[in-house]
């Protein structure tokens, strides 16, 4: 498993488990490296990435959660307005919680439910996404959880929630059945199914991840991590390398770790000046519509996304991702939403690439099935086979990924998606595989 995890860069290689520690002797050893190669990008640098996400890890008091939520904003926003003097422009601050039953728990169902719209009234309000943790971390937890996670997504709009579908304890059976049952509840009970949007099941995801829906804690709380949007990064570099890997992967490394030791710096002292603890970035370039990591790899292949090489590129992306001498935390790896990008969308449109697609490309280091629109009719077997599939991924290869599937109630292939969130590009419905 070693040599695997090596090859591959996955979390629990050598350099992860150094972590940012070794990260100012390695970034100069790298930057000398790339500095003096043939492949170095030269005199103009990429645009920065955005702050997709700077978020804050609580655990919440249920009686005295709004003076916790205050205190938390208050660092959120001296970060944010710290990233900003370096030149980033934020997309959005973010709070999670430990898991919801730990703080539900006690509540009678109406109870709970009146709590977490209050909540989702805050975060609105207050201008932050929030995120409530898993509903189930082990096999062994109350699948009630995860009914109530059901309620309590279908009526609010601000809240964002995980399930675990497998761990270092092996893969949750019991927990992925639990998810599809909930993707199904949601498909039915929220408007134009769109609840499924703010849930994700999860594997392999280590706590302290930035990216939303799985993020989640189980610690003390007063810690922060940091995720970006640098699909444009990639796109830049592959513009330039010709469908060239080595190349490719050389100047990208350079690109990104040249803005992940600014974010690195960035980071530590936000922490220094406010007691909180800095857990890492995750450098996984996210992409967000027509800031397409879809049509970035267009650029490398020459072809269309889907074509022979696409997995090639994944791995080229995830590779430089993984080089980066920085702490790094959560993905650390390829985001390939197709709803949250509309290249992507446009291809699934088509039917150039489908599930079995994605998933072979997460092999190589991939985040797993994100935004997947699926036809109303799918079952709730069907959607525990796939989030299995997924899960038996993970683990086998000791990664992290996740599933946040999207069916469409009353909606069947050749039909399209009637979304109306901001975040989400609609695409034809394509027939089961």
């Amino acid at each position: 498993m070693s040599s695997q995890l090596a090859r591959c860069g996955l979390p629990g290689s050598r350099f992860r488990a150094n972590g940012w520690r070794v990260s100012v002797l390695t970034s100069l050893l790298v930057g000398a490296v790339l500095s003096s190669s043939p492949y170095a990008v030269g005199a103009n640098p990429t645009r920065k990435p955005k702050v997709r996400a700077i978020t804050a890890f609580i655990r919440i008091d249920r009686e005295h959660y709004q003076e916790q939520i205050a205190a938390t904003l208050q660092m959120l926003h001296q970060a944010k307005t710290a990233f900003e003097g370096r030149g980033y422009q934020v997309e959005s601050i973010r709070i999670t919680t430990q898991p919801f039953p730990e703080y539900s728990r006690g509540l009678r169902e109406a109870e709970a439910l009146a709590f977490f719209r209050a909540y989702d009234d805050l975060a609105g309000k207050k201008g932050f996404d929030a995120n409530i943790g898993p509903a189930m971390l082990k096999d062994a937890d109350d699948p009630s959880a995860a009914q109530l996670l059901g309620e309590i997504l279908s009526g609010t709009k601000n809240l964002e929630a995980s399930l675990v579908v497998a761990g270092e304890d092996g893969t949750h059976w019991k927990n992925i059945h639990a998810a599809a049952k909930l993707i199904k509840y949601l498909e039915v009970h929220s408007r134009h199914s769109q609840g499924t949007f703010n849930f994700a099941a999860t594997a392999m995801l280590a706590p302290y991840a930035p990216f939303y829906p799985g993020s989640y804690h189980t610690g003390p709380g007063h810690q922060f991590s940091v995720g970006w949007e640098a699909a444009h990064v990639v796109d830049e570099v592959f513009a330039t390398t010709g469908g060239n890997a080595q190349l490719a992967r050389e100047r990208l490394t350079k690109a990104f770790t040249e803005h992940a030791l600014e974010f690195e710096k960035t980071a530590l002292e936000i922490a220094k000046q406010t007691g909180w603890t800095y857990m890492g970035l995750d450098p996984t370039p996210a992409p967000l519509r027509e800031v397409s990591i879809g049509a970035a790899i267009e650029k490398f292949l020459g072809a269309k996304f889907g074509s022979s090489g696409t997995l090639t590129a994944a791995a080229v992306i995830t590779q430089s991702v993984q080089s980066v001498p920085v702490k790094r935390i959560g993905y650390s790896g390829l985001m390939l939403p197709v709803l949250e990008d509309a290249l992507l969308a446009q291809r699934w449109s088509e039917g150039a690439f489908n599930i079995d697609s994605i998933l072979a490309y997460s092999a190589v280091c991939g985040t797993g099935l994100d935004t997947i629109p699926l036809p109303g009719d799918i079952t709730e077997e069907q959607i525990a086979r796939m989030i299995g599939d997924m899960a038996t991924l993970a683990f086998k290869w000791h990664k992290p990924l996740s599933a946040r599937l999207q069916p469409v109630a009353g909606k069947k292939p050749s039909d399209r998606t009637e979304f109306d969130d901001p975040f989400l590009v609609n695409a034809t419905l394509q027939p089961l595989p």
